[in-house]
């Protein structure tokens, strides 16, 4: 895995389309952990520009990935594995504990395990942009171009995002470890937030963490087409078949590679793509309208359909409010994967789209 989150960094250089600040290659740069961030006069004061280090350090979820591999069922999944101890093994601490994996002559000091997914996990080594950031007169363009991370470019965000939160080998699945499912845009809303977005900018989001999604399950099936993930492989490649500007083969469910990079070529369309709001009710519309594929069902297995079924929930909590009144039956449908009823699904799916503005 530590190969592939390298190989996701990298593509970062050369993914930025030439209206987005461009950034250098910064092999080799070192990184100060999050002590370098705390201050009062930079992140870890009051007021809305000074503060994302207290967000982070007392909210956020990425502060308890170290925690987590302390407890009894971490130490469960790594006797399984055949590992001495979660806490020490790169296998686990690639995503729960990043540092721990920065060779010593790129630390500026040294940094406990403790800090988890930390500041320079997300925004990168910050030794050659630290001082020159906090200047007035450095733009965002500059900042990126000394090596921070564009994470304002969807893309780069995803990809920053994805190796830990969708990437899983099958034996550590088969051994305790929860699934994974890549939302970005539902998992950005769900987190204490240090950070604007622009307004509109959630179904950009959606897309592009879904398109991303879809590439990496696709790459890990180039490599084992046999591999476990090839449901979530058919229910993501099913929904975003439901957008034509996505110009995905799925008709030909086997060739990984062809998905793989149709896939990548989409996210990258999506980051810098302005969607109307008459394409947001338009896609709504269409993804409640799936509904009839779940009353044809087919002769695809039961798990299938499930599968489809929540990749579409997720979908719908992305682009509609968590208030919306017919959620709460759809996920009653989905709270018991083999007593998953397609029929049923679609009546109260077919209820919902009844609720969404004329198109």
């Amino acid at each position: 895995m530590f190969r592939r989150i390298a190989f996701l960094l990298l593509v970062q250089i050369g993914a930025t389309i030439a209206a987005e600040p461009m950034q250098m290659r910064t092999d080799g740069a070192r990184f100060i952990g999050a002590t370098g961030c705390k201050s009062s006069s930079c992140h870890g004061g009051a007021g809305e520009k000074r503060s994302q280090y207290q967000t982070w350090s007392q909210k956020d979820f990425h502060t308890r990935a170290f925690a987590i591999l302390t407890d009894a069922r971490s130490q469960r999944i790594a006797d399984v594995l055949g590992i001495s101890s979660a806490q020490t093994s790169n296998r686990c601490t690639i995503c729960h504990s990043p540092m721990q994996g920065v060779a010593p002559t790129r630390l500026t000091r040294p940094i406990d395990p403790v800090e988890s997914v930390s500041c320079e996990s997300c925004h990168g080594a910050a030794e050659p942009w630290l001082r020159g950031h906090t200047r007035m007169d450095w733009t965002y363009a500059m900042r990126v171009g000394a090596g921070m991370r564009d994470l304002k470019n969807f893309y780069v965000r995803a990809n920053t995002c994805v190796a830990c939160h969708q990437n899983l080998d099958a034996d550590i699945t088969s051994a305790g470890h929860p699934e994974l499912v890549f939302e970005l845009n539902r998992q950005s809303i769900d987190e204490p937030k240090h950070w604007r977005d622009a307004d509109g900018s959630e179904l950009r989001a959606w897309l592009v963490g879904q398109a991303v999604a879809l590439r990496e399950l696709s790459w890990k099936l180039v490599q084992d087409p046999h591999a476990n993930d090839r449901t979530q492989w058919q229910a993501i490649a099913w929904l975003l078949s439901k957008i034509p500007q996505a110009s995905l083969p799925f008709a030909a469910e086997t060739d990984f590679a062809a998905m793989q990079h149709a896939a990548d070529a989409f996210a990258r369309r999506a980051a810098v793509e302005n969607f109307s709001t008459e394409f947001r009710r338009g896609l709504l519309r269409k993804l409640t309208e799936t509904e009839t594929d779940f009353v044809a069902q087919s002769s695809l297995p039961n798990e299938l359909w499930y599968r489809r079924a929540q990749r579409l929930v997720l979908a719908l909590q992305s682009l509609l409010p968590d208030n919306h009144g017919q959620f709460e039956a759809l996920r009653n449908d989905l709270q018991e994967p083999n007593d998953f009823a397609p029929k049923q699904f679609a009546a109260h799916l077919a209820q919902l789209r009844q609720t969404l503005p004329s198109p």
